[in-house]
């Protein structure tokens, strides 16, 4: 599933792929907001990315979808 995180007075997004579930993963982004804690996320190649939940703009989680397998359209 894909991620997008907004830094606030940045205009650059950050961009991620990662194997969490799309509930799970909103449910931890929003105790730690809550929380005002560190906001960490890991993609599919393993790298880790920190994110200050004050600096957080926005966080926009794509749908979860299987991948496809094969040349067919």
């Amino acid at each position: 599933m894909e991620i997008k995180i907004g830094v606030k007075q940045t205009q650059r997004e950050i961009v991620l792929e990662t194997d969490e579930e799309a509930k799970a993963l909103a449910t931890r982004v929003e105790e730690t907001i809550q929380s005002e804690g560190l906001l960490t996320f890991t993609d599919t190649k393993g790298r880790q990315v920190f994110v200050p939940s004050a600096s957080l703009g926005y966080l926009e989680i794509g749908a979860e979808s299987a991948r496809r397998v094969g040349f067919s359209a």
